[in-house]
């Protein structure tokens, strides 16, 4: 299967890293490929990269060009990069609670009406999905993930709010994310979680990693208030029921 795939593209960015570019659409097949090839360079680190940053269809290589030249690291990319991905890897998976819809989901009702369905089935939609996580941009702990059922689909809102809260728990296009921080957002907003995906002075700083499978549990507001509270103080709040 891997050997009739198309290797990947090389695009310099700069002159001191390159992106490493599966595919050009947003697909699970890149996402596993991006994935792989960065644990690969983990087992074998090569000599004069300092950073490698996975998004959900390339991977972006930071390298010091003293040590080694663009031509040379290009060579090692694509030949780690058309190696069989192993047949087992360990996944880890998270359990995270959400209260959904009033105040901490203002936008639960309208997507309800705009997908012709009730806020009640809308929140069932988005507990039942098996959700990964692809990426991690945008914000500290923006934790984009894929696996949302397409009777969840929708384009993001054309005027994107200046601010959404922290914990936030949205649906944008073909995508579901966490977000951790309070920050602007085009994205419609179902729920909060309190569970902290970054927190700068817990070990470790960030919770959920590229890869990680994530599932959701609906809580009410009372029982979001009180995890909140222990949240706040580094407790991690998520379950881990698998890894």
């Amino acid at each position: 299967m891997a050997a009739t795939r198309s290797p990947p593209r090389l695009l310099p960015s700069g002159d001191s890293a390159v992106t490493v570019e599966f595919s050009r659409n947003i697909d699970d097949d890149a996402n596993w490929r991006v994935l792989a090839l960065d644990r690969a360079m983990a087992a074998e680190p090569v000599k004069g990269v300092t950073e490698t940053v996975p998004t959900y269809r390339s991977l972006l290589v930071h390298y010091d060009p003293v040590t080694i030249g663009f031509d040379e690291l290009g060579e090692k990319l694509l030949a780690l990069a058309q190696r069989p991905a192993p047949a087992v890897v360990r996944t880890r998976r998270w359990r995270i609670p959400v209260v959904y819809g009033g105040e901490h989901g203002i936008d639960l009702e309208d997507v309800a009406k705009a997908l012709n369905a009730t806020p009640g089935e809308i929140v069932a939609r988005h507990v039942a999905g098996d959700y990964r996580v692809a990426m991690i941009g945008f914000t500290p702990g923006w934790s984009y993930l894929s696996g949302l059922t397409e009777s969840l689909h929708l384009p993001r809102r054309q005027n994107p709010r200046l601010l959404t809260p922290a914990g936030t728990i949205s649906i944008g296009g073909v995508q579901t994310g966490i977000q951790c921080l309070a920050g602007p957002s085009g994205w419609h907003l179902l729920g909060r979680t309190a569970v902290r995906t970054y927190q700068l002075h817990r070990d470790p700083i960030f919770l959920l990693e590229p890869g990680d499978a994530v599932t959701f549990v609906s809580v009410d507001a009372k029982v979001f208030a009180e995890q909140d509270r222990a949240a706040e103080t580094g407790e991690f709040i998520a379950e881990l029921v698998a890894s």
